[in-house]
């Protein structure tokens, strides 16, 4: 059952999204050369409890650490170790908190110094993609609509959209209804109303749309071993039009990065 959320529910929602957005942007600074992403999760649970949020995925699910690093062939799910992060790698970071009783969650995916001109093109249309689908979550819109924009524009471009692993609702559950795939036909699955919330997130592979779970029972990588990337953002329907919760400002400050490819989608204006 979809859970709508009244106006001051999602400004609840946007403070747990804002943390988020917040740990990601102090992590854009420290996403280097020989960093260990065991060291990236100490941060951002000591960042995420100073802020006043507690650790969206600690424990959920039995998951064991506060983040989901997953480098390179890595989907999502990959649990932060002590294997040092190397020149040219990616790492896609997936967060979540849990404050006032709602869950933001949301993920970006860093280059690691210089990556390859390939990989840095993999990342530009996965992110492109996440707002393509998010263009398409507005009134008397559905599901399919979301999942054909991101499928159609990703797969135009060669890449394999991932089947296993989709999008959803959120709220005061990390995984409430609709479940939003990035792919889908256009006119199908649950309409749109005013008052949702969802996370979507396209993950997107190099080559193979194929995946494949490591003996962990968490992470989960391109079967074909390529990279893959994986951007997320929190979105509530607000007059009819998505509107984010979350916001990759606090990233793109800390990486000197121009953008104002968030600003058709920001009716309120995003808090320093």
């Amino acid at each position: 059952m979809i859970k709508i959320k009244s106006a001051q529910e999602i400004e609840l929602m946007r403070e747990s999204a804002l943390i988020v957005s917040k740990t990601l942007g102090m992590l854009a600074a420290e996403v280097k050369p020989g960093v260990t992403t065991l060291a990236l999760d100490t941060l951002a649970e000591t960042f995420i409890r100073d802020h006043g949020g507690v650790p969206g995925f600690l424990g959920l699910y039995d998951f064991p650490n506060s983040l989901c690093m997953s480098p390179n062939a890595q989907v999502v799910h990959g649990i932060p170790n002590k294997q040092p992060l190397q020149e040219g790698d990616i790492i896609s970071i997936d967060c979540g908190v849990l404050k006032n009783e709602f869950y933001g969650d949301h993920a970006y995916t860093f280059e690691v110094g210089e990556v390859s001109p390939e990989t840095k093109k993999l990342l530009q249309i996965t992110k492109e993609s996440l707002y393509i689908g998010i263009r398409e979550f507005k009134t008397g819109n559905r599901v399919g609509d979301v999942g054909y924009a991101i499928q159609k524009f990703t797969e135009d471009h060669g890449y394999g959209v991932v089947r296993e692993l989709v999008g959803h609702g959120l709220g005061k559950e990390m995984h409430e209804d609709p479940e939003m795939p990035n792919y889908g036909k256009r006119g199908r699955g649950k309409k749109f109303v005013e008052g949702m919330t969802v996370a979507i997130e396209p993950m997107t592979n190099l080559g193979t749309k194929s995946i494949k779970q490591l003996k962990d029972g968490w992470t989960i990588l391109t079967a074909d071993g390529k990279p893959s990337a994986h951007f997320e953002h929190n979105i509530a329907i607000i007059n009819g039009k998505p509107e984010l919760l979350s916001t990759f400002q606090y990233i793109y400050d800390v990486l000197g990065i121009k953008s104002n490819e968030e600003d058709e989608f920001r009716q309120t204006k995003l808090q320093s």
